[in-house]
């Protein structure tokens, strides 16, 4: 299934969130052939990712089909607190749209 996300945030200290995000998405390149039926298989692949924290972006990012499948994303976020609200939001080139959050622990 694409765009399925998984996030895990937690605290490392005592200003820092360590946050990971774990995406399903096919990530097809458009150039890669289905071995069966020998035609090109098209491109399906994230475009847009945003990262917020209460609202307020921390992580922004523009992909294209280079990434991996099921790509993972790991950062930390400074002056985060347990309680504290990420959100992740992505669009992918097809124009599916998906998005999870996640409290702070």
């Amino acid at each position: 299934m694409a765009g399925e996300l998984q996030i895990r945030a937690r605290m490392i200290g005592s200003d820092t969130a360590d946050v990971k995000v774990l995406i399903a998405h096919p990530m097809e390149t458009g150039t890669r052939k289905d071995a069966k039926t020998k035609n090109l298989i098209p491109a399906h692949y994230i475009k847009d990712f945003v990262a917020t924290l209460n609202g307020k972006p921390v992580l922004e990012g523009m992909w294209g089909s280079g990434i991996a499948k099921n790509p993972f994303v790991g950062f930390k976020v400074k002056g985060a607190k347990a309680g504290d609200f990420i959100a992740v939001k992505a669009v992918d080139n097809l124009g599916e749209k998906f998005e999870h959050n996640a409290i702070i622990i």
